[in-house]
């Protein structure tokens, strides 16, 4: 008769590190990356989703914006007050925004901060009108 198998061990895996993760926005014309700067449910979604390929587009002279396909699973993440350079998410409408000009934008418990990015407002105008590929750089 053999001896019984021992039982089976599961090793709990550490959380995944997200901050600092870069994730590039990509068209024929320019490229963007934004680094990651928050670990919350919302964020983890987001990276979730990657590869993904959306169109960008203007908005109120602010942001470039760029709708999700579904929205994001964000519940228990922080709201953000945004400033020049954050990417964010907005639970009310289910868009990304890349903010340039955050003049006189308050807190929100919708606007949710996934990352920080440096382009200009014109690089981000190249993104506009066209296929943008979203990917996590390796």
């Amino acid at each position: 008769m053999a001896a019984p198998d021992p039982p089976a061990t599961t090793a709990v895996p550490e959380p995944e590190q997200v901050v600092g993760t870069i994730v590039r926005f990509t068209s024929d014309r320019t490229s963007v990356d934004v680094t990651i700067g928050e670990d919350s449910p919302g964020v983890r979604d987001f990276l979730s989703m990657l590869p993904l390929e959306l169109t960008v587009e203007e908005f109120a002279g602010a942001e470039k914006i760029a709708y999700l396909p579904r929205e994001l699973n964000h519940e228990g993440s922080p709201g953000s007050d945004p400033e020049d350079g954050d990417l964010i998410y907005y639970t009310s409408w289910g868009n990304l925004g890349f903010y340039y000009d955050a003049t006189g934008i308050g807190y929100s418990d919708a606007t949710l901060h996934l990352g920080t990015y440096s382009a200009t407002e014109e690089q981000l105008s190249l993104l506009e009108g066209i296929p943008v590929t979203i990917a996590i750089v390796d």
